[in-house]
């Protein structure tokens, strides 16, 4: 007896078995020529803003070539003979540098500052604008925010002359503790607190416009988040450490890797102002270090090793900053996905 013949057909799925990839369809590329005709207008809306950063930004970074070069700008008819005679010394001009005591006081000044205002200075927008956020009058909130952002648009000389007509030898605080019998305090220029000086002048010129960012912020957070929250029983500080703060911190993290890599930028003017009242031991940073020992003396070698050695101290600030962020479980600056 012959046996029945077996039909096979389709293998049906099983519920386990893992679906196939599905392929996103291949975006055609549109060819650079019609890309250009299509959005010729936006090209053309930042092609001045690109232009002043090719011009400012990007093509002085060959300049840094100098730093390795013993240069003299008077060589030659022009910049670039000038360039091409000078003689190349490799890491000549880093060496005498880090022999210098004065740069590593400068350094280790800059340093201060930074972690200073980091301290004392960085969180204040913060809680500025977490405040101004709260006002329930817009009308007191738009006064306070003119008030706070004025300074800004000061100048430093304006600055500086502001505080030393208050804080000053002559000043009004000095004459008020003459006028009560009391030695006057020598604030403008005593170096053990010119830290603390600084970065008070830091925070009345600019606290106000470092909270613009933060109150966008805080405009993108849920309303009702802060309601529902209320009606659960939340209190109003409960509601700014679990709503607020969550809220403004991939904004505070960018911030502060931005900062740090710009650590050992703590100005220029401010100091400048300043260095001869308190000393160079207390007012001398980078910035100021790279004028009075490079540009005022003519070695523009030297302040080109000085400002490269400070530009690749902040690449390395911010690629390791960002780092942390990613581990942290924030985008940061930039991120790979």
């Amino acid at each position: 007896m012959s046996e029945p013949a077996v039909v096979v057909g389709p293998e049906r799925a099983r519920p386990d078995d893992p679906a196939p990839p599905v392929r996103a369809p291949r975006r055609r590329r549109v060819p650079l020529g019609s890309r250009l005709r299509r959005d010729w207008q936006l090209l053309a809306m930042v092609a001045p803003g690109f232009g002043i950063l090719l011009v400012f930004s990007y093509l002085p970074i060959a300049g840094n070539v100098i730093a390795f070069q013993d240069y003299n700008p008077y060589l030659g008819d022009n910049p670039w003979q000038a360039f091409t005679h000078s003689n190349w010394i490799g890491f000549g001009q880093f060496q005498l540098l880090f022999e210098d005591p004065a740069f590593w006081d400068a350094f280790r000044n800059t340093l201060a500052i930074t972690a200073f205002q980091l301290v004392f200075f960085f969180p204040l927008p913060i809680l500025l604008a977490v405040m101004l956020h709260n006002l329930l009058s817009s009308r007191l909130r738009g006064f306070v925010q003119t008030v706070v952002y004025l300074p800004h648009f000061f100048s430093w000389v304006l600055v500086v002359t502001f505080f030393v007509a208050m804080l000053g030898g002559a000043g009004l605080l000095a004459q008020t503790m003459r006028e009560a019998g009391m030695q006057p305090w020598h604030v403008m220029t005593n170096p053990d607190t010119f830290i603390v000086l600084v970065t008070a002048e830091a925070v009345w010129k600019d606290v106000g416009w470092g909270t613009i960012v933060f109150l966008a912020a805080l405009s993108t957070i849920d309303q009702n988040l802060y309601e529902a929250a209320a009606a659960d029983g939340a209190g109003r500080w409960r509601r700014l450490w679990h709503i607020t703060l969550p809220g403004l911190r991939p904004v505070i993290v960018l911030l502060l890797i931005l900062r740090l890599g710009d650590a050992l930028s703590v100005g220029f003017e401010q100091f400048l102002l300043q260095r001869d009242a308190v000393g160079r031991q207390a007012a001398e940073v980078l910035d100021t270090f790279v004028y009075h020992f490079s540009i005022a003396t003519g070695n523009y070698g030297y302040g080109a090793a000085a400002g490269l050695f400070k530009a690749v101290i902040g690449l390395v600030l911010i690629l390791a900053a960002n780092r942390v962020a990613h581990m942290l479980g924030e985008r940061g600056v930039y991120s790979k996905s």
